[in-house]
């Protein structure tokens, strides 16, 4: 069975997600309003923001709105948070949907304005009772938390549902946690396996990671270590680091696939390189072991030194098979050794994990 340390709780994108689709709305010089969005669309934003600006002027919530994602973004002129606000404040106040979504970005995450979540709600409330499906996995984000409103799992999950059921993504998997978890909702494996299919075949990694999981342990679904390997397979090549950890271990035992451990210290580095503590806990057994790679107690007292220090977020069973698996290499070796490993393990986290060998 594939390496735990998998999260079973609700994992939810804590930043909401800016839009980023141009906006294309407006009458004034319409003329004008389509020349900048083509000079946007080839990446000429200097050109887009110098026709966008007279229609702003004018009132066009469009362009108002798309002057604003160019500032926020710094796309054709200096990144300047506080124009970003005043245009998508402009456009908001016309009942532009992005801008009313954008400005509950700015103020539910303190994004060049000063954090407010009850002001983040009215924002997102304004664009999801619109139907903008962006906006309406928000607002159940800010339910689910009880951020700016009383927390609501019941109103979260029908928030989540309206924005699905328009095909979005993340709201697909998100109700899929819901379902998987029964948070909000009666505990329903069927319905969490159709919700994160849904996203999943839209390439969303973290429901192509939880289908993994699913099948891997057999939650809701007859366990099949093959198909568990497809669906970890589609998230890893993504960078889903979980993904990555998970099909390594397959690989290294060869569930569900060929056993290639060469494959599996491939994809546990690549793990390691986000900060992933089950990664750096599994290469440190690799080289304990000699599994894939020369033995080394160097190098494993290296790798489960960081994950030690890496792993304050995991249960606390998979911190102390670390401390023990840290334990157990250090009395194979001498002080000295150890001090060099301690130093190795130092200069890798430095790195920023590019320098570890």
């Amino acid at each position: 069975m594939a390496c735990g340390f998998i999260v079973k709780g609700r994992i939810l994108v804590t930043a909401l997600s800016l839009c980023v689709a141009l906006g294309a709305t407006g009458q004034a010089r319409a003329d004008d309003y389509e020349d900048a969005l083509a000079a946007a669309d080839r990446e000429d934003y200097a050109t887009a923001l110098r026709l966008w600006m007279p229609l702003a002027d004018q009132g066009n919530a469009g362009a108002q709105f798309n002057l604003g994602l160019l500032y926020d973004k710094g796309r054709g002129v200096e990144q300047d948070l506080e124009a970003a606000r005043r245009w998508y404040k402009a456009a908001a106040e016309q009942g532009n949907a992005n801008a009313q979504n954008n400005l509950g970005f700015m103020y539910g995450t303190g994004h060049g304005v000063e954090q407010d979540y009850a002001t983040a709600v009215r924002w997102y409330k304004a664009a999801a009772e619109q139907g903008f499906a962006r906006a309406q996995q928000n607002f159940g984000v800010m339910y689910d938390n009880g951020r700016g409103v009383e927390q609501d799992d019941a109103t979260a999950v029908r928030w989540y549902r309206a924005a699905a059921e328009q095909g979005h993504a993340e709201a697909q998997y998100t109700l899929g946690v819901t379902y998987a978890d029964g948070e909000g909702v009666d505990q329903d494996y069927e319905k969490a396996l159709l919700w994160y299919l849904a996203a999943a075949a839209q390439g969303y990694a973290d429901a192509q990671h939880n289908l993994g999981y699913m099948y891997d342990y057999g939650e809701g679904v007859e366990q099949n270590y093959a198909v568990a390997a497809v669906w970890y397979k589609l998230a890893a090549e993504q960078g889903h680091s979980k993904a990555q950890v998970n099909l390594g271990y397959m690989y290294n035992n060869g569930e569900g696939v060929a056993r290639n451990r060469k494959t599996a210290l491939r994809l546990y580095r690549a793990a390691a390189a986000q900060g992933e503590a089950v990664a750096h806990n599994n290469l440190g057994f690799m080289y304990s072991q000699g599994r894939g790679v020369p033995r080394d107690s160097v190098k494993a007292y290296m790798w489960y030194s960081i994950a030690a220090a890496t792993s304050h977020d995991e249960s606390a069973e998979n911190r102390a098979k670390t401390a023990l698996n840290l334990n157990a290499t250090a009395q194979e070796m001498t002080p000295a050794r150890i001090d060099r490993a301690r130093a190795m393990a130092k200069r890798c986290m430095e790195s920023n994990y590019k320098d570890c060998d």
